[in-house]
């Protein structure tokens, strides 16, 4: 009996030691800003700026090294649903905004998240440093597109 209560169930798409599977499955209690079956999201635990938001896909995908040129949709509909919280939020002003992943090994979570900041203009040091534009630990959204639309077709 007490081994089934450790055992660990393995659903399609579901990482049991995901949090972020976690919380879209909503074991977390954390607050679903947007669920659906692609897609959801969610405020960031420690935020980078006034707006900071995570959007995820709702099964598992790994992080953004692993993705492959079959994966652009789904990393255009995470940004599009980025633009669409951060209007629903009130940020009208898109020009102050960043949207991008953290490059492997600099992720803390393997699931794929894409960071949503806004306004940039009142992020402090430390965020600017975690969330650099041009560095090695952090690709925006339109550079991880550029490098899917270079990859070649999987078979």
């Amino acid at each position: 009996m007490e081994e089934a209560n450790t055992r660990q169930v393995s659903v399609e798409g579901y990482d049991t030691k995901c949090i972020f599977c976690k919380i879209v499955n909503n074991e977390m209690g954390t607050e679903l800003l947007h669920c659906d079956e692609e897609m959801s999201c969610f405020r960031d635990i420690k935020p980078g700026a006034p707006h900071h938001y995570l959007v995820v896909p709702t099964k598992h995908v790994g992080n953004c090294k692993s993705l492959s040129k079959e994966h652009l949709p789904l990393v255009r509909r995470m940004v599009e649903l980025g633009k669409e919280t951060l209007q629903k939020n009130n940020v009208t002003d898109l020009s102050d905004v960043r949207f991008g992943f953290h490059w492997p090994p600099f992720c803390s979570v393997t699931h794929l998240h894409l960071h949503v900041l806004a306004p940039v203009s009142q992020m402090g040091f430390i965020s600017r440093q975690i969330y650099r534009l041009n560095s090695y630990w952090f690709i925006t959204a339109d550079q991880l597109i550029e490098l899917l639309n270079s990859k070649q077709e999987t078979n």
